[in-house]
């Protein structure tokens, strides 16, 4: 897709809704001799969601897997639209658009699988990592240059805020000098 048809719809995007294994993560679940399983999140993601929830957008997590790390991550972030154990992933975007008050335009969905595909087809922005299936890769309007877990959803959260004409008064409020 053209630069600026993408950046016409970042413009409108009042929440960015998110996959977690393969966007938040890099898509490797770490899991110890006890059992216990743990993932990697990155910090400068999870700063980019922090700063753009300040300038007033909105988040949502949408992931095939149950899990207590995301819940403790969307806890950290103060995501409330948290939903985990969906495949049909369309189905659950679908429901938060309306319950929001929303129009499919006025939300992004970043995924990189195979069954993210009917969400990205779904939503007003479709984003990809850099890392994602081929065949996401194909459907998405945007792909960072960033993998997964890896910096991608804080490039994504930088080009729609500069898309919006946010960014530059957000971050001048971090620019003490």
């Amino acid at each position: 897709m053209a630069d600026r048809e993408v950046e016409s719809r970042a413009a409108k995007i009042r929440m960015i809704v998110l996959d977690v294994d393969g966007v938040m993560t890099d898509g490797r679940s770490y899991v110890n001799s006890d059992g216990v399983e743990f993932k990697a999140f990155d910090i400068r993601d999870g700063f980019g969601i922090v700063m753009a929830r300040r300038a007033g957008l909105e988040f949502g997590i949408i992931t095939g897997l149950m899990s207590p790390i995301v819940e403790r991550r969307a806890e950290q972030l103060r995501i409330d639209e948290v939903h985990e154990g969906f495949i049909d992933k369309d189905l659950v975007l679908k429901e938060i658009i309306s319950r929001n008050n929303m129009d499919a335009s006025e939300v992004a969905y970043m995924g990189d699988d195979l069954f993210d595909i009917p969400a990205l087809k779904l939503a007003g922005l479709s984003a990809a990592p850099a890392d994602a299936r081929p065949e996401v890769i194909k459907e998405a309007d945007w792909v960072s240059s960033s993998d997964g877990g890896r910096g991608a959803v804080r490039e994504l959260i930088e080009m729609i805020m500069k898309a919006k004409g946010i960014w530059d008064d957000n971050y001048r409020k971090y620019d003490k000098g």
